[in-house]
């Protein structure tokens, strides 16, 4: 151990201390995401992690197929049929969701500065 211990400043101090609490906010808004993976859940906790990633795909294909067909890159045809595959894939995930008991609320993620998946 040194004899001469290192001197903080005020300004310091409070700088670990604004970061600290940065962290446990941050350690905090994380546990209430997690899932819980007890024996009696773990069913429902999975059904609802692989939902909200489907959800989040299908979200994605959907804005690229609006941007494809705005770009005039798809056929009337390719239209159609994309936008048919889209609604059933959005009705199974609904069909999924009730079957294992989970609201579009618990399907929601939070994807930072994008915002919600779904809106409120």
């Amino acid at each position: 151990m040194s004899d001469n211990p290192r001197r903080h400043s005020p300004g310091d101090v409070e700088q670990a201390v604004a970061q600290l609490r940065q962290q446990l906010q941050a350690s905090a808004a994380g546990a209430s995401g997690r899932l819980d993976c007890s024996p009696e859940t773990v069913e429902q906790g999975l059904a609802k992690l692989v939902l909200s990633l489907i959800e989040l795909l299908r979200q994605l294909l959907e804005r690229q197929a609006i941007r494809r067909m705005e770009g005039g890159s798809l056929t009337a045809e390719q239209v159609e049929q994309m936008g048919e595959a889209l609604m059933k894939l959005e009705a199974k995930v609904r069909e999924l969701a009730d079957h294992f008991g989970l609201t579009p609320a618990d399907l929601n993620l939070d994807l930072g500065p994008l915002g919600n998946l779904l809106e409120k």
